[in-house]
């Protein structure tokens, strides 16, 4: 009897709400008919439309996910003042996952005129957010018929959801040999007449071209299948790029499912934010394990960035999410995507150059990389020119026509990186002034941190050092003369791993209790599909390209998480993301510490937790886990409002009934904390390794800190036991400066398993 009230009321509820929409939009029409349409040219003339984003309660009584009536009662909050006919060809989205609202284009003086309305909670301008393998599989340690790959079933069973530029679908690297039928909890689906087991789904979001979900998600730049192929490419023989880094190209996770949704447009253009978030709430809708988003903005509060409320709705569901750290490095505090319920990944090196090398007329060598390597570019010296000698910083950095009053013809011209123009677009400066070839000299910050691209004309890129030592060779001789020397392919860096330049750093602005980047892959110099040949004439079936970027490192681990979700089904996001950061490695291919753009070792804020390590991942002993709710009082402990906590967990919350709690006390695999006097904070472990098991506390001080951990051991003796160990921060007397932040290790160690969080401290 109860449970039939309980229903039989929800449904009066419901169908009061949804009478009361009826009634609103009636009233609206009858409004309308009586103002005419005078009023609406006047307001669209006096002001600019732009699209927003409008957070508004739920209808009494509803669920955020019942489509039936949510869009209207969404559409209800537009201003009377528009016809019937406005409303339909205005660009609209309705979600129903990742927010309790919509996007629309609206003047300032229809949103004000919103405000008014019962139910509204918030509106504001979106944002524009930006787009941030043959050899990386075996650098990482996977390997067909071993470990973990053949553990996890290379991902089969499991969907990728990748938010990006579209995917060019006939591409071999989305064969679906070998694959079975999509798990039968999959909603979505393809606008492309070829899907197929492999590729799933593939839809379009579009609000400025008025497309929601109804084109097919054509890819016109590549960077979308670059990072599709990299999370989850088939198997591809002969694989390779301009002839080189030949081999098997092969995703991380080769049998998950692909879901695409387009939400970018055009190359290096900016991707709106209700585009994003469409692609977001049809993604969660549409039921995809794990998400991959290389897309990434600036710092704001995480209410008022839509791939934090996007990404909490997606963990909400039990959906991995991925997203890349940005491109801003190496410059500190430059981090996107700093929510601690996302992963945020960083961009390391592997042990594999395209090599070019630099040879001066007095026989110095300075040894770069550039991914097209011609066969006959002439071993004798050519004319050395620098590209400023003329003085004028724009000749520097090869700009748009700035080599015009320089003698360039048929001499390697030195430019500089910088100036805010492409590497590429340098050659073909360089190119059209009819330069012979190109050596790219890299700026200070980016020092040692090269990269190969696909040049236009024979070039190579080296480094700071190499850069300022050709300079010197030019300005000790009349005549100075170079040529470069390609060698192709070069397996074996024993510096791999680094942390490439680019790679965004923190600390964490939006949460500094919240210790960012969390870990870092590989993001250079990656070999994966393309969307067009990148040589028509002589192979035209070469449709692979090699990319760099945060870009290219986010594939990795949303792949390596669908391995890890393949095996440990059961596992939320949180502990597949612990799994990854507690296991991750310090260490560089020689036994040393990883090290930086500067060949110094990296510090916490490039790196984070450390070098992913898939094998150690996949079996790590014990794993920190948080539900989504533990997040609700870490968001009200950063000073969030009521309303600004609900718009990211898609309820209403009362702090002062939940309660705070300092960032460091969330149950996070590292820690973050500033320091002025003792502070304690307490973390939750659980066994997922072997059945009777003892853990026994190893701790690294950061300098200037006593760190105190009890229990000093833990002991388990069943799988998903849970212990709590608490950590105190002190400050060892003097000797440090105020703002400093140093940085430490506390590692849980057993007879099998060693689990590590990195600790970050600033002192006051």
């Amino acid at each position: 009897m109860c449970s039939y009230f309980t229903k039989s009321t929800a449904l009066l509820t419901k169908m009061a709400a949804t009478a009361f929409i009826f009634l609103t939009l009636l009233f609206i029409f009858h409004f309308k008919k009586a103002h005419g349409t005078d009023q609406v040219s006047s307001v669209t003339e006096r002001s600019n439309l732009q699209t927003y984003i409008v957070s508004v309660q739920q209808p009494e009584g509803s669920d955020l996910a019942e489509s039936e009536y949510v869009e209207n009662w969404h559409r209800s909050f537009l201003p009377y003042s528009l016809e019937s006919s406005d409303v339909q060809q205005r660009p609209f989205y309705s979600y129903k996952n990742v927010i309790s609202g919509f996007a629309a284009k609206l003047t300032e003086e229809e949103v004000q005129d919103m405000k008014k309305k019962n139910g509204f909670v918030s509106a504001r301008p979106e944002r524009k957010v930006r787009l941030q393998t043959t050899h990386s599989p075996s650098f990482l340690g996977l390997h067909q018929g071993m470990g973990v790959w053949k553990e996890s079933n290379f991902g089969k069973g499991v969907i990728i959801g990748i938010l990006d530029g579209g995917i060019n679908p006939d591409h071999p690297s989305f064969s679906d040999e070998g694959m079975p039928p999509p798990p039968a909890k999959w909603k979505g689906r393809c606008d492309f007449s070829t899907c197929n087991n492999k590729l799933i789904g593939a839809r379009t979001f579009n609000i400025e071209g008025n497309v929601k979900g109804t084109e097919p998600p054509i890819d016109v730049d590549g960077h979308g299948t670059h990072v599709a192929g990299t999370a989850a490419g088939a198997f591809v023989k002969n694989a390779e790029s301009l002839g080189n880094a030949k081999g098997t190209a092969v995703g991380m996770a080769p049998y998950a499912h692909l879901a695409i949704y387009k939400v970018c447009f055009g190359g290096d253009v900016d991707c709106t934010e209700s585009d994003l978030l469409a692609g977001l709430d049809a993604a969660i809708e549409d039921g995809v394990d794990v998400l991959s988003i290389s897309i990434g903005g600036g710092s704001v509060p995480f209410f008022n960035d839509s791939i934090a409320v996007g990404s909490f709705a997606a963990i909400q569901k039990g959906i991995f999410v991925s997203c890349a750290a940005g491109n801003s490095g190496p410059f500190n505090s430059t981090i996107s995507n700093e929510a601690p319920w996302i992963l945020t990944v960083g961009a390391s090196t592997l042990d594999r150059s395209i090599v070019a090398t630099a040879k001066l007329g007095n026989r110095e060598e300075f040894d770069g990389e550039s991914v097209f390597q011609p066969k006959d570019f002439p071993q004798t010296p050519l004319p050395l020119v620098y590209a400023g000698m003329n003085g004028k910083p724009e000749s520097a950095f090869c700009g748009n026509g700035s080599l015009s009053g320089i003698d360039v013809k048929g001499k390697v011209v030195l430019c500089e990186r910088g100036g805010g123009i492409a590497r590429i677009f340098k050659g073909e400066q360089v190119k059209n002034a009819g330069g012979a070839a190109m050596i790219l000299m890299n700026d200070e910050p980016n020092a040692f941190s090269v990269i190969a691209d696909p040049h236009v004309l024979p070039a190579t890129h080296v480094s700071n050092d190499a850069g300022l030592k050709i300079k010197s060779y030019i300005n000790s001789t009349a005549t100075p003369m170079a040529t470069i020397i390609f060698k192709g392919t070069v397996i074996g860096n024993s510096l791999a791993p680094t942390v490439v330049s680019f790679s965004s750093r923190g600390p964490n602005l939006a949460s500094p209790g919240i210790l960012k980047p969390d870990i870092i892959g590989p993001g250079l110099s990656i070999l994966a599909a393309w969307f067009e040949p990148l040589d028509f004439n002589t192979n035209p079936k070469s449709i692979f390209n090699i990319m760099s970027g945060t870009s290219m490192a986010c594939p990795h681990l949303s792949g390596i998480a669908a391995l890890l979700k393949s095996s440990h089904p059961y596992w939320s996001p949180a502990a597949i993301k612990s799994a990854l950061m507690t296991t991750a490695d310090l260490l560089n291919m020689n036994g040393e510490r990883i090290v930086d753009e500067t060949l110094r070792p990296a510090d916490i804020f490039a790196i984070g937790a450390g070098h992913v390590n898939p094998s150690r991942a996949n079996d790590p002993g014990l794993v920190y886990d948080i539900q989504p709710d533990d997040y609700i009082p870490y968001l009200c402990g950063l000073g969030y409002s009521d309303k600004e906590v609900g718009i990211l967990v898609h309820r209403p919350v009362v702090c002062s009934g939940i309660g705070k709690i300092p960032e460091a006390q969330l149950n996070y695999p590292s820690f973050s904390v500033t320091l002025g006097p003792a502070q304690t904070f307490t973390r939750t472990v659980t066994n997922v390794g072997q059945v009777y098991s003892s853990y026994a506390v190893n701790v690294v001080a950061p300098q200037g800190v006593v760190v105190s951990v009890k229990p000093s051991k833990l002991y388990f003796s069943k799988v998903n036991q849970k212990a709590t160990y608490s950590v105190t921060f002190t400050r060892s007397g003097s000797g440090y400066t105020s703002g400093q932040f140093a940085q430490g290790y506390i590692t849980w160690v057993s007879a099998k398993y060693s689990v590590r969080s990195p600790i970050s401290v600033r002192l006051q």
